[in-house]
Parts: C-alpha cells; structure tokens; sequence
C-alpha cells in the first residue's frame, strides 16, 4: 500500500524553516514549528486563555502585592509578555521572537534599554538569549538599537520590512533577522488599484524575492523571514526563503494539501559589494520616495503601539477588579 504524499506543509518543511505567527498554546503544540513569535496583541488574547490563567493570576497578585494602581501596569505587561514567552519557549525547539514597546520606536536608548531588560527577564527564567530575537521594528533608530545589541551578542528581528533600503540597512547593521511584511504590501497596492494579474507579480512577493538575492548577492548573514501571508499561494511563491513566519490557519491549510511544492528561491553566490553604506540620510531619503513604505512603516507601529496601549488598559482594569472585589 502506497504511502500518502507528504503535505505541502511537510515540504515546506524541507525547504525552508517554519515560524509560527502565533502565541497560541495549543495551535504551537500542535502544528509544531520551529520558532514562534509574541507581542502585546497576542499576550492580549492570552488573558483568555486558560492554558495561562496561572501565570496571569500570578502576575497580577504580585502587581496587588506592591500596591496595585496603575503605576505597576507596564511592569505586569513585561512580566507577562516575558512569561508567556517563557512557556511557548518550552514547545518550540528554536526562538521566541519577543516585541520591544512599538512606542519606543525612535527612541535607541530606550529601546536598547528594553532589550537588555526582557533578556535579563528571560535569564531568571533559565532562557539564554540564544533562545529568543529581540524584534525591533526597522526605523532608522531600530536600525542603530540593533547594531548595538547584536555587538552585545542580543539577536534581533528587525520587523516591518517595506524598502530594499531599509533591508540593506538592517543587514549592514548584523541584524540576525529580518521580516518583509508580504500581505501588507500586497494590501497597499490593490487598495491603490494595483492588482496583480499573477503571484508572481505580486508585489510583496516580488519585494521578498528581491530582497533575498540581494542578501545572498552581498554574502549577508541575516536571515530573510517573510511574513505577513494573505495567502498559501504567496507562502508558496516564496518556498526555500530562510524563513517564513505562517499563521495557523494558514499552516492547517498548507497540511491538508497535497500537492507538490517546488522550491522558489535558492542561494545566489556571494559577489563582492561595491555600493556605499546605508546612511541615516540615505535610509530617510528611501523611505520619504516610496509611498507605500513610509505609509506602512508608519502605521503598522501605530498598530503595534495601539495594541500595547489596549494591552495595558486590559491589565489595569484586571488590577481595578481585583482592587475592588
């Protein structure tokens, strides 16, 4: 009797490593990635989930333990992040990707600052940082944290990847990680009546493949992890990229389908670089003459901070309750 094919997601598997975009207990347990990733939305939707009522419990008490109010909410919301991070640690072989305050976006002192905190934090749990990426979003401050922290031997992700310059910036500076948003580039072309007539013209598609020959071009160490999917077929379209970042609904739909997965990119060899450094001037420069990444940058940290704000107004009201119960 014949063997069943093995999955899309299975050869998926063979080419690239798989990243869950997900804090989700019980979809991480079961879909079995080798990294997973955690922020202020996804510690949010943590409060409801029974798999971590211990820890919240536990967090809370402490914050009514030093005399609850609002001045202990940003604590709680480190020591949440940082335990939820810790637990999903424990289902993964790889790296908790872990999310620096998207209000510190452009601010580099605060950010590193940050940075060595949550590692601090994850230290007392026995985490080494070779365990968890710090994920920075990729302003040109975030770009100058990153440098930093990765000469302290903190890895990072630079995450809202929008401009071929803003990469370069990032590899140039020996971030570990990278994430191209691919949907959100896909999004802000068809909402401006630019839809493509095929994957393969699909601009965010297009921008992640570009991107990876450049790096493998230039011989750069940073990893290229496409995220953002809208779809299995742009997941598809970027097979044999270092990393994709998958959600789970999208990861069940690649396990059910069976057909095969040819790879999409592969390894150029490395020429020597003969372009001249990436520069603050020259970062700001790319951005401000492409609409579409200024536009992205921009909101996806609003989005990010609006989560952490939302994040915080959900714990305080959890400390009111308590205060008051």
């Amino acid at each position: 009797m014949n063997s069943p094919a093995p999955s899309k997601l299975q050869q998926l598997r063979e080419l690239s490593v798989v990243v869950a975009d997900t804090g989700d207990y019980d979809a991480i347990k079961r879909l079995k990635p080798v990294d997973c990733t955690t922020n202020p939305t996804l510690v949010k939707k943590a409060l409801d989930l029974p798999v971590y009522a211990d820890l919240i419990e536990e967090q809370l008490a402490w914050a009514r333990a030093q005399g609850g109010g609002e001045a202990w909410v940003n604590e709680v919301v480190d020591r949440l992040t940082i335990g939820v991070g810790a637990r999903l640690s424990g289902l993964i072989p790889g790296r908790v990707s872990t999310e620096v305050d998207a209000d510190l976006a452009y601010d580099t002192a605060a950010t590193v600052a940050k940075a060595r905190k949550f590692v601090a934090m994850y230290a007392e749990q026995g985490i080494g940082r070779e365990r968890i990426l710090i994920k920075v979003a990729s302003t040109w401050e975030g770009v100058e944290a990153a440098r930093q922290l990765q000469a302290e031997g903190i890895d990072c992700n630079l995450t809202l990847i929008f401009n071929p310059t803003q990469a370069i910036a990032c590899a140039e500076a020996g971030a570990f990680l990278i994430s191209p948003f691919v949907g959100r580039i896909l999004d802000w072309y068809v909402a401006n009546g630019q839809t493509p007539a095929s994957i393969d013209e699909d601009p965010g598609v297009v921008f992640v493949r570009g991107v990876y020959d450049e790096f493998k071009r230039r011989g750069a160490a940073t990893v290229v992890m496409g995220a953002s999917f809208r779809s299995t077929a742009q997941i598809e379209a970027l097979a044999g990229c270092d990393r994709l970042t998958i959600s789970p609904d999208l990861l069940e739909k690649l396990d059910q389908d069976h057909g095969d997965l040819p790879r999409k990119l592969a390894p150029l060899a490395a020429q020597p670089v003969t372009a001249a450094p990436v520069t603050a001037e020259s970062f700001a420069a790319a951005i401000e003459a492409d609409p579409m990444a200024k536009e992205k940058l921009s909101t996806g940290i609003e989005i990010f901070a609006r989560d952490l704000v939302e994040l915080r107004k959900t714990i305080a009201q959890r400390l009111a309750e308590t205060a008051t119960a």
